[in-house]
């Protein structure tokens, strides 16, 4: 938690540029290697790094094998913003579905993207609940749902209850507002008080999926990591999410607790500037 102490827009920075100081790091390391009888400093830089890391540590290759986004015991969920105006949500919940995902989490949805997806998931997944930019569809009954302002009043968030087999799970979406340079009160607000739902929440299964817009080391987070855990990539790696043509951050995220983890992975789907995430909890 080395960020934790770090406020505002320069907490979010660090948390950006944290996962590629890998690279200074390894440089300062190999420069500390050629200073004789202190060769023993080059693990300093490369420790300090993998200690400031270690709160996202999605970065670690989790163990799994193919069979697990098929195995019957397994819930697979799912998230992708599917950018505003690129119409191709329809191409994005195809992809998802195609991939076994028994939760299918959409944001930054509007008008036309939210006719593509409620078109295309009608079948597959009968049950969804839909609230302003974000939309949630199930192939398990959902027993109850509500929106949630999240603090602001905005319609950019959701919580449902969904019915499963060995116990209901409770499920947060969120569209977390957009970060922008002498403006992110608005997100950090959100974050905060999606945090401190969940704490309130004494369900045993939780998840919580959406566009967070924030890196996953972002003090902004804090309350969330502190009452959900974070699935590993299961190739290793930070999983970053954005943008999809070089991902450079991982904004979009699977929170959960209650679950044996399997691993996660991200794809490209549709037109979206958003890769979409998948995470096999058992």
């Amino acid at each position: 938690m080395l960020l934790g102490f770090v406020p505002g827009i320069v907490g979010t920075a660090v948390a950006v540029l944290l996962p590629w100081l890998w690279i200074p790091a390894l440089l300062l390391a190999l420069a500390a290697l050629r200073v004789r009888g202190r060769r023993w400093i080059a693990v300093v830089p490369v420790l300090v790094w993998a200690l400031a890391v270690s709160t996202s540590i999605t970065w670690l290759p989790a163990a799994i094998t193919g069979s697990a986004w098929e195995t019957d015991g397994n819930l697979v969920v799912a998230s992708q913003n599917v950018q505003a105006g690129s119409a191709t949500a329809d191409a994005s919940a195809r992809a998802l579905q195609q991939r076994g995902a028994d939760l299918i989490a959409l944001t930054e949805l509007d008008a036309e993207s939210r006719e593509q997806a409620i078109a295309e998931l009608a079948d597959s997944h009968p049950y969804s609940y839909l609230v302003g930019t974000v939309g949630l569809w199930s192939t398990l009954p959902i027993v109850e749902a509500h929106p949630l302002d999240l603090g602001l009043g905005w319609r950019r968030a959701l919580a449902a209850q969904v019915a499963a087999p060995d116990g209901p799970i409770e499920v947060y979406v969120i569209h977390a507002a957009s970060l922008r340079p002498g403006s992110q009160s608005a997100r950090d607000t959100m974050l905060r008080t999606l945090g401190d739902t969940i704490a309130e929440d004494g369900a045993e299964r939780v998840v919580a999926i959406g566009d967070f817009n924030a890196a996953a080391t972002d003090p902004a987070l804090a309350a969330i990591r502190a009452q959900l855990d974070e699935p590993r990539q299961e190739a290793g790696g930070f999983g970053f999410t954005w943008p999809a043509a070089f991902p450079l951050a991982r904004i979009d995220h699977v929170y959960q607790r209650g679950f044996e983890v399997s691993g996660a992975q991200t794809l490209r789907t549709g037109d979206s500037d958003h890769l979409a995430i998948l995470a096999a909890l058992g």
